[in-house]
């Protein structure tokens, strides 16, 4: 008998967290029949794979991953170009990491070089534009206002040229509402982008740069960077791990998107082998751990809402059984 301890939390980290101990391989088995309540099937977990290096192409509007009335979550890929706009958002924050590459933010809050490994957060009304060297970065939309829990690395500044061979010109500015989603645009007009980029020396704030630190993480890893009423968004990493101590939310979904290294991501629904590139979503009740063999990091993004997956799944999960696992465990 394999003794595991499953922690049931809630998306409020003041709440009090139960400790139980599970049976794991009763944990993870199928339902017993039952003829008065016969177990219906359940949806395994599923992940979404991109690559996580840069393929050059042209530019495409961001790949939506996960979508819903209060949170939206894409990938883009820009290689050596501008996006055809500035953008304003009129309902959410744009919060942003930077998974590969550079990428300089232009805003009316200044201009800052982004690089791997890099948070930041344009707050909502504030116009912005990108220029980027193959760059893979993931985008938040997040109702405002959201809250900044690390003090920054850098801050945005007036800067002129904001890079190399730039020349203002009069470009457009497009408006969203309904979490900048497409086809939610407002009204495009034309802008004066040496002035829209110049009310940065107008204004007292500024873009923060985050990046976590594992002096500020929480037991499992997880270093909180953003908060708002419904989501949290923070940086996990686990040297290593036997996959014993569960975990299980009681009031939040758990999206992650794997950053470096391989693990096992095992829960109740199935087993998933996560590499770079692999965006996942484990529902709202369900049990799940981690076994880790190699140093591993991922963005870990609780949402207190469900929040389904849109984009196209490529890999599902499968049913392994306790042994199988012990065989997968770091070796004591």
């Amino acid at each position: 008998m394999g003794l595991v301890h499953e922690i049931i939390d809630g998306f409020d980290p003041a709440e009090p967290v139960r400790r139980v101990a599970r049976r794991e391989e009763l944990l993870l088995g199928a339902p017993l029949p039952s003829p008065k309540r016969p177990p219906r099937s359940y949806r395994p977990i599923e992940a979404v794979h991109f690559p996580a290096h840069f393929v050059p192409q042209g530019f495409e509007p961001p790949k939506g991953i996960f979508e819903s009335d209060h949170v939206r979550i894409e990938r883009q890929t820009m290689a050596g170009f501008r996006q055809p706009f500035y953008h304003r958002n009129c309902d959410v924050d744009e919060l942003s990491y930077q998974v590969h590459g550079t990428r300089t933010l232009m805003t009316e809050l200044g201009s800052v070089d982004l690089v791997a490994g890099d948070f930041s957060r344009i707050p909502v009304t504030v116009a912005h534009d990108n220029h980027a060297h193959d760059d893979i970065h993931i985008l938040f939309y997040v109702p405002a206002h959201v809250a900044e829990l690390s003090p920054p690395v850098r801050t945005s500044e007036p800067v002129f040229p904001p890079f190399a061979g730039w020349e203002p010109e009069v470009r457009n500015l497009m408006t969203t509402e309904c979490l900048g989603g497409p086809e939610h645009d407002i009204v495009m007009t034309p802008v004066d982008e040496q002035l829209l980029l110049e009310q940065a020396r107008s204004e007292p704030e500024r873009i923060n740069v985050l990046r976590p630190s594992a002096e500020s993480a929480d037991a499992d890893g997880t270093d909180w960077l953003y908060r708002s009423a419904q989501i949290r968004i923070g940086h996990t990493a686990v040297g290593r791990s036997d996959g014993r101590l569960y975990r299980t939310h009681r009031d939040a979904d758990d999206i992650q998107y794997q950053i470096s290294g391989r693990r096992l991501l095992v829960t109740q629904l199935g087993a998933l082998e996560l590499e770079p590139g692999d965006f996942v979503r484990i529902p709202v009740g369900v049990a799940f751990t981690s076994i880790v063999t190699e140093p591993s990091e991922h963005l870990t993004v609780l949402s207190a809402l469900t929040v389904p997956q849109v984009a196209e799944t490529n890999k599902t999960g499968r049913v392994l059984d306790v042994p199988e696992l012990d065989r997968l465990r770091p070796a004591e």
